[in-house]
């Protein structure tokens, strides 16, 4: 008796006529006598056909949506439209049961709302399994990216008391109870009687103590999760999501462009190759999407198109002044079309503007450069013009910013001194600082949103339809 899961039996015609095994679970059954089944391990199901003449009654009464079974049977060609192979079965057992009344994903359309109400069993459905399948693809990509590239997986650390964006936007760790907290003489808490002895949170970024492995190891990455306290109930925001961030030293910002457009190309090939299946099937999904928008809201190219215009075009190269000049003097900004106007040098570029310049007036991906110092972290290379930064922000169709990096500053003066002009305590960054004392060196990196990238991937239009469990303001549920 051979047991394979559902993918491999699909694959298999050299199969046929043997005696199989198979278990998963039943998506539909009709006429007493197909049941469609999926294993998880792939977007199409089997159809497995019962002798219903022959099987007990009782067992025919628990085939129902959702429930979990074993299968035996011998394995042949199919005469059903769609599919090429099915399986004759000559024995069922029923693992598991499912009350057809109770079970919430029945086999109909079901909003995507709904299924975030029923997170623990939405991946059961043809979308959230293509998704997350996609999903884990992609995140062995980014490790065997990395690993075949001798960077080194460092685990930054998830209860820091460092903010490395200045953002304030902080999920604070502490065992104090609630009311009780130590107070200072001047009425403040008193943290240095915490479990930690001094105020700490939930980490928005790992980059800090990646670049002290970077200036000893040379090449580091992270890939882990980061948190977010910000109060946004938006289809682009979560609390808790995963970053990846390489840092690698004696590398300047022209390099750290090279890294990351090498990087993004890398893990899409990845998965366009290792998910052809469920790609497909999610390009067809967003195809049909499409189609109940507005003709000025409908996307110009297919998900399979977007993942091939990242892999096949160069990324294009453009500074932040260059792309001020574009913008303001664009149609879209002249006739006030922008939600955001562009009227002067030092603005903080929006998505709006962003999709324009990949969208309408390059035509490819863009990467943007050196950037006013004022919206970007105090950690990032300050130019020799005193006013930008050496800053890359990567753009992509669909969604704006996917990539955040900069060449870091490595000169301890100069770092002090912005520290110094932020309020940002150096104290609390002293071993950040050190790093500039002892043998500092030219060094670069940039942070990439896991989730934004499976979005982009999958053509997912909100974040939380892309991670397991979604965290947002209001809903920690599962």
């Amino acid at each position: 008796m051979i047991q394979k899961n559902i993918a491999e039996l699909l694959n298999s015609e050299g199969l046929i006529l043997q005696e199989v095994t198979l278990k998963g679970w039943v998506r539909t059954f009709r006429s007493n006598r197909f049941i469609a089944l999926n294993d998880g391990s792939t977007i199409h199901n089997i159809q497995c056909v019962i002798d219903f003449e022959n099987t007990d009654e009782s067992i025919l009464k628990r085939i129902n949506t959702g429930a979990s079974v074993s299968l035996q049977g011998t394995l042949t060609e199919s005469n059903g439209k769609g599919q090429s192979l099915e399986v004759q079965v000559s024995k069922i057992e029923i693992l598991g049961d499912s009350n057809p009344d109770e079970y919430p994903i029945q086999p109909k359309k079901h909003s995507f709302e709904f299924l975030r109400e029923n997170a623990h069993l939405r991946v059961r459905t043809n979308t959230f399994s293509a998704v997350m399948r996609v999903r884990s693809k992609l995140s062995f990509a980014v490790h065997q990216y990395f690993q075949e590239r001798d960077f080194n997986y460092v685990n930054t650390p998830i209860v820091t008391g460092s903010d490395a964006e200045g953002a304030g936007e902080m999920f604070r760790v502490t065992t104090f109870k609630e009311n009780k907290a130590p107070l200072t003489e001047d009425g403040k808490i008193d943290f240095s009687k915490d479990f930690f002895g001094k105020e700490t949170n939930l980490t928005v970024s790992g980059q800090l103590e990646a670049e002290t492995f970077a200036m000893a190891l040379g090449k580091a990455y992270t890939f882990g999760p980061t948190f977010r306290a910000e109060n946004s109930n938006t289809t682009r925001h979560l609390a808790e999501f995963w970053m990846i961030e390489p840092e690698v030293a004696f590398m300047d910002l022209d390099g750290n462009m090279d890294l990351a457009e090498d990087f993004i190309k890398y893990v899409i090939s990845y998965v366009i190759e290792k998910c052809e299946d469920d790609l497909a099937f999610l390009d067809q999904r967003l195809t049909q999407e499409d189609k109940s928008k507005p003709q000025a809201e409908r996307s110009e190219l297919s998900l399979l198109e977007k993942l091939r215009f990242v892999v096949d075009n160069n990324f294009k190269r453009v500074s932040y002044t260059e792309a001020i000049d574009i913008l303001r003097n664009s149609k879209p900004n002249k006739k006030k079309k922008f939600k955001y106007p562009i009227n002067e040098w030092g603005a903080d570029l929006q998505s709006e503007h962003e999709r324009f310049l990949v969208e309408k007036h390059f035509k490819c991906p863009v990467i943007l450069f050196d950037y006013p110092a004022d919206i970007k972290a105090f950690y990032m290379r300050l130019n020799d013009d005193g006013k930008t930064v050496r800053a890359m922000d990567v753009l992509f169709p669909g969604i704006g910013e996917i990539v955040g990096g900069s060449q870091r500053e490595e000169r301890y003066d100069v770092l002090v001194e912005k520290m110094k002009a932020l309020d940002i305590d150096e104290k609390e960054l002293w071993w950040y600082l050190d790093l500039r004392k002892y043998g500092t060196a030219v060094h670069s990196g940039f942070g990439l949103g896991f989730e934004r990238l499976v979005q982009f991937t999958t053509g997912m239009s909100n974040i939380r339809d892309v991670i397991p469990f979604p965290r947002t303001p209001q809903n920690a549920d599962f």
